[in-house]
């Protein structure tokens, strides 16, 4: 992570490393957490409420972050448990976030999830939806839109996942420059093949599971 952000002068503490820690257990969490852990993310919503419940009794605070698929009928059982959504990729979703965060009385972060690289088999908001999307999340009080999170399709090369970062990147700055959400500060993008060139296009979160817990 260092030697990638020093190499197009980024200052490395701007990096923060998400573990992505499904189907490991909490003994590991707890493990990674004394060596300097904080934040953890989680893709299945049953995963992260058993882990969020085994964690609780030991001495230690994780960060909990969600980043996989999200179903309408399973936020209940996030919200307010995890610091940020990274995969929020439609209307509907967000109005059920700002829903059940206003019965909670609480402000969710969350990310926009963005197909980047447009492939049916992904979620998320088509890169010219974006700036609607926004806009709507103005009328949520209880939605806060933190930044944006792309997957690049997986390459054995990892330079090939270059300009699916560099449009995430441009789209977040375009967004910022017109107006639409000057505190789009978070881009979430990168994970074990691709983050250090992810981290070069700009990237504030990368997602690494397999490097990490093996």
């Amino acid at each position: 992570m260092a030697v990638a952000a020093e190499v197009v002068g980024r200052n490395p503490n701007d990096v923060r490393l998400i573990a992505v820690s499904k189907n490991f257990p909490v003994s590991d969490l707890e493990e990674a957490y004394r060596c300097g852990q904080v934040s953890f993310g989680e893709n299945r919503v049953q995963e992260l409420q058993e882990k969020w419940r085994g964690s609780a009794h030991l001495d230690i605070e994780i960060d909990w972050h969600f980043v996989g698929m999200l179903q309408r009928n399973k936020v209940r059982f996030i919200i307010g448990k995890v610091s940020l959504i990274h995969s929020v990729g439609s209307i509907r979703l967000i109005r059920t976030i700002e829903r059940l965060a206003a019965q909670e009385d609480i402000v969710q972060d969350v990310l926009l999830q963005v197909n980047i690289s447009g492939e049916e088999t992904k979620q998320g908001f088509d890169p010219e939806q974006v700036e609607d999307a926004l806009l709507q999340c103005c009328e949520c009080p209880h939605v806060r839109v933190r930044g944006l999170m792309t997957m690049a399709p997986h390459y054995e090369d990892p330079e090939k996942a270059r300009p699916v970062f560099s449009q995430l990147r441009e789209l977040r700055d375009k967004m910022i420059f017109h107006g639409i959400a000057p505190d789009l500060s978070e881009l979430s993008m990168g994970m074990t093949n691709d983050f250090e060139v992810a981290i070069e296009e700009g990237a504030t979160m990368i997602r690494i599971g397999s490097a990490i817990f093996g």
